[in-house]
């Protein structure tokens, strides 16, 4: 495995900026979560895989709800399963242990090598999520009081949190973390993306799509912008109608791929000299 600040260089699904293999190899260096925002479809959570990937280790992911709380992370003791045992009178319900279930983070904690935790959508949850993973993010190590048991990370996790700005996450939980913005790629960087998911594609198509696609994202008013995984959808299915580059400039097929709002749907076709009404640009 590569050492030092080189150990993340990004995959060949996952195209990377200069500044995020940073923040990660940063993260990954003085052990310390990295906090990712960006835009909704920049490829926040895909990041996790890919430093999975590329570390050559499992991930283990933890999806954010508005009903997450902190301590089920670690574990969930099931009393009602005991409870049920106990009734039914057959099977000896006096280990409690085999009612504890870890969570992700406690599988994290306790995996025999290192690991990427991704906690995603971490501001879903309510405004004290955030501080109460603070002592096991800090001291890798967690008890289970209905046992009595006490684990310590054999390995530090390499942990990635991910952001959609939906509410202010408090300032002890931001010093603890590495943070990096995700910008929206460039049309650069963008045509290298398409080109890892859809290798076969022909420049001038590719470069029709990019030029159509940045237009929807540049109109006043929009209030979703197309982001990179529309494009990419967007893109197999021109490719899978074989629709070519010269309808694509005519008009804007398979819009309802890219646009998702009735009021931006109607920016988008009082705004394109080429509209032609809805039948330019849906097929």
């Amino acid at each position: 495995m590569r050492k030092g600040f080189d150990r993340f260089s990004g995959t060949g699904t996952y195209i990377t900026s200069p500044g995020l293999r940073q923040a990660v190899n940063v993260a990954v260096a003085i052990g310390r979560p990295l906090l990712v925002k960006g835009e909704p479809g920049t490829g926040k959570t895909l990041l996790a895989r890919a430093v999975a990937e590329d570390l050559g280790v499992d991930l283990i992911a933890w999806n954010i709800k508005s009903t997450s709380k902190a301590a089920d992370g670690l574990y969930v003791y099931d009393t009602v399963k005991r409870l049920q045992d106990s009734r039914f009178g057959d099977k000896d319900v006096s280990d409690i242990r085999q009612y504890i279930r870890l969570g992700p983070l406690g599988r994290a904690l306790t995996s025999a090598g290192q690991v990427v935790l991704l906690i995603d959508e971490i501001d879903k949850a309510d405004l004290e999520f955030p501080n109460d993973l603070l002592h096991e993010l800090d001291a890798m190590e967690f008890s289970v009081p209905e046992t009595g048991d006490r684990y310590a990370a054999s390995s530090r996790p390499v942990v990635v949190i991910t952001s959609n700005a939906e509410k202010e996450l408090p300032d002890p939980f931001l010093r603890r973390c590495v943070f990096h913005f995700i910008e929206f790629p460039d049309e650069k960087l963008m045509t290298e993306i398409v080109r890892v998911h859809h290798p076969r594609i022909g420049e001038q198509l590719l470069a029709q799509c990019v030029r159509k696609f940045y237009w929807l994202r540049s109109l006043d008013g929009i209030r979703k912008r197309p982001s990179t995984s529309e494009l990419v959808d967007w893109i197999g299915a021109l490719i899978a109608s074989g629709i070519g580059e010269d309808e694509i400039a005519a008009g804007i097929p398979f819009l309802g791929a890219l646009v998702k709002k009735p009021e931006d749907l109607e920016i988008v076709e009082s705004s394109s000299p080429r509209a032609g009404g809805r039948k330019g640009l849906f097929r």
